[in-house]
């Protein structure tokens, strides 16, 4: 399964555990062995894994039922597809609308989107705004609002002065900081996962 399925099902399978057992998860590659022993590490059970082939490998953990009912495993963004990345989640938006086609239905799209993203449990760290992006930190009282919120919750909200420049929008920012394209690019390279709508 790809990633991060392995670890999903594996949470589903520990909390059907009604008595001790053993959970063991079949896998094809080392990151999946290593996200599973985080997790069987979060809930705090023996595991143990062993490679059967190249693209065979099998995560085995001790479960203590009463345990994984009373513990509380880490969230999701522990259990990263590529352990190699680090960093935080970044949203980018580069428009004042949502998709292609209708102008009026884009513009409420993002509108919902942002109102969306205020609601997740987790705030992005940054979220960047450039070209037509701009005129959302700027001018539409009602998405100022929600990114407020976001930046009170922790969201960086950066939006490009260049664009803010060209669009003659500097002085109208209501939200966030004027940022720069080196800031813009070290931002995405540090992200862990960078988000488009």
């Amino acid at each position: 399964m790809a990633c991060p399925l392995p670890v999903i099902k594996a949470k589903e399978a520990l909390a059907a555990f009604t008595e001790d057992g053993t959970l063991t998860v079949k896998v094809d590659n080392d990151t999946a062995v290593q996200n599973l022993t985080r997790l069987a590490g979060n809930y705090g059970l023996k595991v143990s894994s062993e490679k059967k082939s190249d693209k065979e490998y099998e995560v085995s953990m001790e479960v203590k039922a009463d345990a994984v009912k009373n513990a509380k495993a880490a969230p999701n963004e522990d259990f990263r597809c590529d352990i190699s990345s680090g960093g935080k989640k970044v949203v980018v938006i580069s428009a004042d609308t949502m998709g292609n086609g209708d102008e009026k239905l884009g513009k409420k799209l993002m509108k919902a989107f942002i109102f969306a993203l205020k609601s997740q449990d987790e705030v992005p760290s940054k979220i960047i705004f450039y070209n037509r992006g701009a005129f959302l930190t700027t001018e539409d009282p009602d998405t100022i609002s929600d990114l407020k919120d976001l930046s009170e919750a922790g969201a960086t909200i950066m939006t490009c002065g260049t664009c803010l420049d060209f669009y003659g929008l500097k002085e109208k920012l209501q939200v966030g900081i004027v940022s720069n394209m080196y800031d813009i690019v070290a931002a995405q390279m540090e992200a862990s996962l960078v988000i488009r709508p």
